[in-house]
């Protein structure tokens, strides 16, 4: 499902056009968007956690040539299921 199939979904299930329902769900990402890049974590209940965390720098290899190199630490998002929802993937 990509956001304009989102939006589509939730115009639907509440009754409003297509637009008002991609300006809401388009305002949802991009708070969730700030908040996150702020390094605040954001709990959704029921749904998860996302945070901001940093890659510990390492080596790594190039594939091609067979070389070492240095991998720098980098941010990266990671998102932590809610036990329910984790309970419902179970039950599929």
């Amino acid at each position: 499902m990509n956001i304009a199939e989102l939006a589509e979904v939730i115009a639907y299930r509440h009754d409003l056009p297509k637009k008002a329902a991609r300006v809401i769900v388009d305002s949802v990402f991009a708070v969730l968007t700030e908040a996150t890049i702020a390094d605040r974590e954001v709990t959704l209940s029921g749904f998860g956690k996302f945070r901001l965390r940093t890659s510990s720098a390492r080596v790594g290899r190039n594939l091609r040539t067979g070389e070492l190199m240095d991998i720098k630490p980098a941010p990266r998002i990671s998102f932590a299921p809610a036990k329910s929802f984790k309970d419902k993937l179970v039950r599929r």
